[in-house]
């Protein structure tokens, strides 16, 4: 009889800690994090900033079904919003622009 209370509350504390870090992936636009054996480095997926929203404070995620995710290897506490990842995508956007400029 004491099995049933044990494992319901373990079942209860389970689905509790996989909600909170699914939210809590969500919250920081994160699609996927999964950590090394270290478990210092993460492989991270990530949508890309739209381009009309990289001058802004807080630029925004793209929408994940749109297709354009960052495939990411570093720390896992990396913020796909931070600074060093909005000046990264402003590169990208730069290079881009004369990439396809240079073609014409």
């Amino acid at each position: 009889m004491l099995r049933r209370p044990v494992f319901k509350s373990t079942l209860y504390l389970l689905a509790t800690y996989l909600l909170s870090n699914c939210l809590l992936s969500a919250a920081e636009g994160i699609i996927s994090k999964v950590p090394d054996s270290t478990g210092k480095f993460c492989h991270l997926k990530f949508p890309a900033m739209r381009e009309d929203t990289l001058s802004w404070n807080r630029p925004v995620l793209k929408d994940p079904s749109e297709g354009d995710i960052i495939d990411f290897y570093g720390p896992c506490d990396y913020d796909p919003l931070g600074k060093e990842e909005i000046q990264r995508q402003k590169r990208d956007v730069y290079r881009e622009r004369n990439y396809l400029e240079g073609d014409q």
